[in-house]
């Protein structure tokens, strides 16, 4: 069995576990309430002890559970759609002039547009709050590619499944259409992504030059060239491979165990080897916070320590 396919059955084993786990701690909070913890044998260990406190959670933070195993579908009208001003919703395809992006509080005419993928655990209404940050950052209008929420297990779930380019996501599709359609039009693209965004990203960008190539018929010196119109900005993003001919930007604290171990390294590991982060990409790497502590917060980790786009590419950080 491949290194692949153990992920691939651990994380199904993790999920069956969890909600295995969950569906009993529930029943017996159901069942015997506040007054009494119902001793079961189960492996040599009573439920009761095996839960000690963790129904009260479940009482209390009912939400959490929900979020944890999948509670969070409603979010998934959501998925793979623009999001623009106000947090309106757009559908994919929806050409960008005709949405009302997010802009900086201090100027509602910027002359950029800047398309922003979320991470992991991200409601539409929590992405539209990281559009309205970007924006003040940039001074750009940001519009969101939305990568809707199915609550944790299910995210990392579909981030295995991006890191193996496997399946579909609605976010990737919309990405790479929006890029794709920008790119024939003659326009240049900044597009920006966080956490599992990066991952999106690379999966996106790696879409459009096949496509470029086999749909259009462009040699892959070609399709890099045109791809040369793409700025990539990433922030601890969880991708540690990137098509070449993008204009890149990557941001590492090294503090933050996301990309540190499953995207483009601390730049000190003897697993670089295996990591590309496109052709002459910029890799900025920074210290913040400490053990698991805001050091992969958008904006705390990475916004603040942003620069301009053409200063970063020449390394003036």
């Amino acid at each position: 069995m491949s290194l692949i396919q153990r992920g691939l059955n651990l994380v199904n084993h993790v999920q069956n576990t969890v909600q295995n786990t969950v569906d009993k701690a529930q029943n017996t909070v159901s069942n015997v309430g506040n007054t009494v913890r119902q001793g079961v044998e189960q492996g040599g260990r009573k439920l009761g002890q095996f839960v000690d406190g963790f129904e009260d959670q479940v009482a209390q933070k009912a939400g959490f559970v929900g979020d944890l195993l999948g509670g969070n579908k409603a979010d998934l009208v959501h998925d793979g759609k623009l999001v623009g001003a106000g947090g309106q919703t757009f559908a994919p395809g929806t050409p960008l002039s005709q949405i009302p992006g997010v802009t900086p509080k201090d100027n509602p005419n910027p002359s950029e547009t800047i398309l922003y993928v979320n991470g992991i655990g991200d409601t539409k209404d929590k992405q539209f709050g990281s559009l309205q940050q970007i924006a003040d950052t940039t001074g750009a209008k940001i519009i969101g590619v939305h990568n809707a929420t199915e609550g944790m297990v299910a995210d990392v779930a579909q981030c295995v499944k991006d890191k193996l380019d496997k399946g579909t996501n609605p976010a990737v599709d919309t990405m790479a259409d929006t890029i794709y359609a920008e790119l024939k039009a003659g326009r240049s693209v900044h597009v920006m992504g966080h956490s599992q965004g990066g991952l999106i990203l690379s999966r996106a960008l790696g879409d459009v030059a096949n496509r470029l190539r086999i749909e259009d018929g462009l040699s892959q010196a070609d399709a890099e060239k045109l791809l040369g119109k793409v700025n990539v900005e990433t922030f601890g993003a969880a991708a540690g491979k990137y098509p070449d001919g993008p204009n890149y930007v990557h941001y590492v604290n090294d503090k933050d165990l996301v990309p540190t171990m499953f995207g483009l390294g601390d730049g000190d590991s003897p697993l670089d080897f295996t990591r590309d982060a496109g052709r002459g990409a910029v890799v900025h790497h920074y210290e913040y916070g400490d053990g698991m502590s805001g050091t992969h917060r958008l904006d705390q980790a990475y916004l603040p320590f942003r620069v301009p786009f053409d200063e970063a590419r020449a390394g003036q950080f």
